[in-house]
């Protein structure tokens, strides 16, 4: 695992030892590490929302489309 070292003024290294304190990180570190995941995690989410947004419309979700995908359902089991 890579080092790094990052400089916080004090309000924020405050605020990171109180989540750490108060929501069961062991860490600093591992607070951190929990939101750059949850940043990469709202990044993938964006981009598959863009990308479906951006995508040619699909087939319409409605109750056809549901009797024809319990049918399917039913049939396979």
């Amino acid at each position: 695992m890579s080092t790094m070292n990052i400089s916080l003024p004090d309000t924020l290294k405050s605020f990171v030892d109180e989540q750490v304190a108060g929501r069961g990180y062991g860490t600093s570190s591992e607070y951190v590490r929990e939101l750059i995941r949850k940043d990469q995690d709202r990044q993938r989410l964006r981009r598959l929302l863009l990308d479906g947004a951006e995508s040619a419309p699909g087939v319409p979700a409605d109750a056809a489309y549901f009797d024809a995908l319990r049918e399917r359902t039913s049939r396979t089991q």
